[in-house]
């Protein structure tokens, strides 16, 4: 009995020993860095693709990386980050070539944008949004918008505050988070006269399923509808006061999702905001304005045709 004792003492020391190595080697390494793959992408910058670029960033980069106190993508404290995940900072993304990313290739941005690494080899964590899906035609526009005399991109030196993650997200990091593969092959736009693909499409790629799904951690960036609980709500972003704000379900589920929305409620609510009857939406869900009536409506048309969930989720409402 007490030899059986010691073996048991010694294996659970031995398992002591490699958890705290572990734990040290990733506390030590931190959040991984990559090769860095060398890819061509021949940036076609035109006034179209400019303004589609900044449509793009819009939807997808301002919310973060917006400063009000410059105007400026020159970054902030994302206080909408799980506190779980650290102290999250993003970047400046202006055109200043030294604390910007105004001397930064459009290989180099469009690998960053494919696959979360960054020129440097760094892996950027899932708190940044990649695009491994979005059509070639929309990656060249946001980087031509980045490249752009808009004064929103305009250089600013304003430096970068170092991250400061937490022990859980080195550890993910190490794990489970990994960079995405960069595309083989050419990614074209959907085709805009099927409005289900269009919708498809942009409720993938303007990162909507990331906040409906069940969970962050769960998330398939490469295979969108194989998430846990896709659209059907119950995520848990922040606030800018870091606040729990629900997600809702989106899928057509009649009880607790949007099956018995009509489009022209639907479209409302995406475009300003407003949900008839209630308060209005609240950050982290922004009016999307960007958006044309008939994109936002593909939207609708594409959410009607996923298998609902039934998921009810309370609206919480802060005073």
């Amino acid at each position: 009995m007490k030899k059986a004792i010691k073996i048991v003492g010694a294996i659970a020391a031995i398992v002591i020993i490699l958890i705290l190595i572990g734990v040290t080697i990733v506390s030590v390494r931190g959040i991984p860095s990559y090769p860095v793959e060398e890819v061509s992408f021949e940036l076609t910058s035109t006034p179209e693709s400019v303004e589609r670029g900044r449509k793009l960033a819009l939807a997808l980069c301002a919310n973060c990386h917006g400063d009000s106190e410059t105007g400026k993508l020159t970054g902030q404290q994302m206080k909408d980050a799980p506190p779980e995940f650290g102290v999250i900072y993003s970047a400046n993304i202006t055109q200043d070539k030294t604390h910007g990313i105004g001397d930064w290739t459009p290989s180099e941005l469009a690998y960053l944008l494919r696959t979360g690494i960054k020129r440097d080899g760094q892996y950027a964590p899932p708190y940044m949004a990649k695009l491994p899906k979005m059509a070639d035609e929309d990656i060249n526009a946001i980087i031509s918008f980045l490249k752009s005399d808009d004064r929103t991109v305009a250089a600013d030196p304003k430096p970068d505050r170092p991250v400061e993650p937490s022990f859980l997200t080195k550890m993910l990091c190490n794990i489970a988070f990994k960079p995405l593969p960069y595309p083989t092959a050419s990614i074209n736009m959907p085709d805009t006269s099927n409005t289900i693909e269009l919708g498809k499409y942009l409720a993938m790629n303007l990162d909507c399923f990331s906040c409906h799904s069940a969970d962050f951690k769960t998330n398939d960036f490469m295979e969108p509808e194989k998430s846990e609980g896709y659209f059907g709500g119950g995520n848990k972003p922040l606030n800018r006061a870091g606040q729990v704000m629900l997600t809702p379900n989106l899928t057509p589920d009649q009880e607790t999702g949007i099956g018995l929305w009509t489009k022209y409620k639907f479209v409302k609510a995406v475009r300003s905001g407003i949900k008839e009857g209630e308060s209005a939406l609240a950050y982290p869900m922004m009016p999307y304005a960007m958006l044309t009536e008939a994109e936002a409506g593909a939207i609708y048309d594409y959410l009607m045709t996923i298998p609902p969930i039934k998921n009810k989720v309370e609206r919480v409402v802060y005073d």
